[in-house]
Formats: C-alpha cells, sequence, structure tokens
C-alpha cells in the first residue's frame, strides 16, 4: 500500500517553536597547512545555484549528555580533513579562503512538542526549516559560514540534528560522506578510516563561468509535500511493468510514477499538454576512468534529460516512463567512463549538459522536472554515539518541480519529498491517482 504524509485531512498537525540558546564557532582541532588555505572552485561548483545543501537526522530520547556534548568536539576534531568547511568563500575571487575561521555551531531547545508527535503527525515541512541553522539561501557571501549545523534537544530528550553545507563546496553526496566522517568521530570508530579528497579542481578546472540564481527559504510560494512509498507501494509499481528483464530500481519507479502525475496535473491546470523536460541527477564518483574516490568532495553529478513535446508528454504513462527514464540513466553512468579521458570530453559531458538542461527548463511554456536522488548516501547509518536515527529528512526547498528522494530507515523504500508552487500543488493534490494516496 501506499501511504502519504504531508496531505493532512485525517490528522491534526503539530507547530513547534524553536528557541535559539546558543550560536558559537568550532575551529579545525589541526590548523590547515598555509599550501592549503586557498581552496579553488571546480567548473561545476562555479555553476551551482547560490544555497545550501541540508539534511536533518532525527534520533530518540537519550539521558546521554556527554554523547551530545561531545558533538562539538569530534566537529573540531574532523575538521582538518575538511578543512574548506572551516573557511569563508570569496565570491570575487571565486575561492574559498581555509583560514580557519571556523565551522558555525548552534543549539537549540523545542519545549512545545515531543520527537515523535512531529515525526506522527506530519509537521509541516516548511517548519522543519527551523531545526537547521542557516537560511537555505544564505550562502557565497563572506558572512556566511560553509558549515553550520544546528543541535536542538526536544522536550522528550530527543534530538534532531540540522546540517547546512554551502552548495558552491559540495553536493549530496560530499554531504553524506562528512555526515560518515563526523558519526564516526563522535562515536570513536576508527575502522574504514573515511578520506575525503578535495581535488577536482585539478581534473574539472574553474573558468570564471558565471553562477547560478541565488534562491531563499523565504519564499513562501513554493511548498513541500512527503510522500511515502513503502515496500508494497514499489512491488506494486514493478509489477505493472514485470517482464523477463532485471525489475526496475526502487528510483526508476517512484519517479517514473511522479513524473506521470505531475505531467497530468500540469495538464489539468493548463487544460492542454505542454512540451516537457525531465532531468535526473547521476553521481560521477567511481564510474569515470580511472575512478574518481568515493569519498571525492565537490559538486561531482551529471546531469541528464529526457525531453517530450506536447503531443508525446499527452501520450505518455508511467509505463512508459519507466524505460524511458532508466535507460536514460544508464546511458548517463555509461557517459561518466569519458568524463577525464580528456579536458574537453569533460567539459562538454558536465559543463554543456548542465547549461543545456537548465536553459531548456527555463524556456516559456516547458514544463521542467528534476529528480534527486539521495537514497543511497547511509544517512540511516549515522551513529553519533545514541543510536542510529528514527528519521532523516530535507525540509522545504524553495526550487519549484523538484523532487528528492530519500531513502527509508528499513532500506526497502522511498520517501520522496516534491516541492511545488502552491499554485501547482493544488491540482497535483487532486490528482485521482494521488488522491489514493491518502486512503
Amino acid at each position: 500500500m501506499f501511504v502519504a504524509l504531508g496531505f493532512e485531512d485525517q490528522r491534526i498537525r503539530r507547530t513547534m517553536k524553536v528557541q535559539i540558546m546558543r550560536r558559537k564557532f568550532i575551529k579545525p582541532s589541526i590548523p590547515t597547512p598555509k599550501n592549503l588555505c586557498t581552496y579553488k572552485l571546480s567548473c561545476m561548483d562555479e555553476l551551482n545555484t547560490t544555497m545550501n545543501v541540508v539534511g536533518i537526522l532525527y534520533y530518540p530520547s537519550s539521558d546521554n549528555i556527554r554523547r551530545v556534548n561531545n558533538l562539538e568536539i569530534s566537529l573540531a576534531q574532523i575538521l582538518p580533513q575538511f578543512y574548506p568547511f572551516g573557511g569563508r568563500y570569496n565570491k570575487e575571487n571565486r575561492f574559498v579562503d581555509c583560514s580557519d575561521q571556523g565551522a558555525e555551531y548552534v543549539e537549540a531547545q523545542v519545549l512545545d512538542c515531543a520527537l515523535n508527535e512531529i515525526i506522527l503527525s506530519g509537521v509541516e515541512p516548511m517548519e522543519l526549516n527551523d531545526l537547521l541553522p542557516l537560511e537555505i539561501g544564505a550562502a557565497d557571501e563572506a558572512t556566511y559560514p560553509i558549515l553550520s549545523v544546528q543541535i536542538t534537544k526536544f522536550k522528550c530528550g530527543g534530538t534532531a540534528i540540522g546540517i547546512c553545507i554551502s552548495h558552491r563546496i559540495v553536493d549530496a553526496c560530499s554531504f553524506g560522506t562528512f555526515v560518515s566522517a563526523w558519526a564516526k568521530a563522535s562515536l570513536g570508530d576508527k575502522s574504514e578510516p573515511i578520506r575525503p579528497k578535495f581535488d577536482s579542481q585539478f581534473y574539472l578546472p574553474g573558468e570564471n563561468s558565471a553562477f547560478g540564481s541565488t534562491r531563499s527559504t523565504k519564499d513562501t510560494s513554493t511548498v513541500t509535500k512527503r510522500i511515502l512509498f513503502d515496500r508494497e507501494a514499489i512491488q506494486t509499481l514493478r509489477d505493472r511493468v514485470s517482464n523477463n528483464d532485471r525489475p526496475p530500481s526502487r528510483v526508476v519507479v517512484v519517479s517514473s510514477f511522479l513524473a506521470d502525475a505531475l505531467l497530468r496535473s500540469d495538464r489539468a491546470k493548463h487544460v492542454q499538454p505542454r512540451a516537457c523536460v525531465i532531468m535526473q541527477e547521476v553521481n560521477i564518483r567511481e564510474r569515470t576512468v580511472p575512478p574518481l574516490s568515493k569519498y571525492t568532495c565537490g559538486n561531482l553529478v551529471l546531469l541528464t534529460t529526457v525531453e517530450c513535446s506536447a503531443d508525446e508528454s499527452k501520450s505518455m504513462d508511467f509505463e512508459s516512463f519507466v524505460p524511458l527514464l532508466g535507460n536514460n540513466a544508464k546511458k548517463a553512468v555509461s557517459d561518466c567512463a569519458n568524463i577525464l579521458f580528456n579536458s574537453e570530453n569533460g567539459h562538454n559531458i558536465l559543463v554543456d549538459y548542465y547549461l543545456g538542461a537548465n536553459e531548456k527548463l527555463n524556456e516559456s511554456g516547458i514544463n521542467g522536472l528534476r529528480f534527486t536522488d539521495w537514497s543511497k548516501f547511509k544517512f540511516y547509518e549515522a551513529d553519533f554515539g545514541f543510536g542510529k536515527p528514527i528519521w532523516t529528512s530535507v525540509a522545504n526547498i524553495p526550487i519549484r518541480n523538484l523532487v528528492m528522494l530519500m531513502n527509508t530507515k528499513n532500506n526497502d523504500g522511498i520517501e520522496a519529498w516534491v516541492h511545488l508552487l502552491a499554485e501547482d500543488n493544488a491540482y497535483f493534490e487532486q490528482d485521482e491517482e494521488i488522491k489514493k494516496l491518502t486512503t
């Protein structure tokens, strides 16, 4: 069955009031060497939107105050490995000044509700932004830290760890690498050390390209819906496209289902079909030749698109989207082998794809959708010393038609975070297939 979270007809939503108790800056336990004090951007870093990559991890009640306090100590211990995170961005010259200005560390509390009430009652995603230490659009200025974390204690003793890292420096995979490394340091786990690499500027050098647009969390025109596809729901979708081939992945079937629903709701709004562009993100790490380490930090994502004319989009459905999106992702994975073959290939495959995809998304009359897969970054494995998360989430991201796919705790489902303009969401909620998710 499907379970939907974010459609509140039959439930009472809780609100929460977050009180900031303390702000400070954590410096690296070991000073950054002078030869690493200037961190230059790669060509892909330069193109990113001005915003933070964000995530929140939620932990059950814990009376172990020492473990919570150890978060601050362990953060200082791992900052030397993630040395750009303790610096500040120089927008004029497009580099990070890694002079150990420090990462921001915020302590907060919620006294009006318990953590389980927030999770079970389904707090509005916009309110989850209060568990983050920064506005999502607070990036690129010298006054903003590259890394900022917020430790929020609930009245039940539960804890939420909200993390913001500048998208100018990291993508979601890099974000996951940092979370894993911080958790291991806090737990004192010395097995399988995580050794981040900050070398993408050497094989994908910056070109002084124009920055992407700026986003702000104050844009209330964007709403977020969280939809849970459990194991049974995903199997049901797979059964609809079953054949003798290998079953499609969870990500492909959920992306195809939502693309189909979003196109239907777009037709309902505009009365007639529109041409569409669907963008998918592919992590290039371990897929290049030679392979980049999975711990390489930076923005190392290949953007690939599927395009449909107005007539084609009218006839598209879930069953036709599955092979289309699945094959498109497979082709992108195979393209990764050519990225490091020579600089021209890398530029054409990464930069030109990126610019071309965004240009198409911004064309007038085009219905643009963007899917990004966060399901493989092991957030549910992040044990800081008081157990593994009972939930992980993003928040309200002010980018319309963005679908973020998160893993579930049992590693057998997908949580889809669908970000839409409020006027578009009204049609999306009324789609018959989407309405079934609430019953």
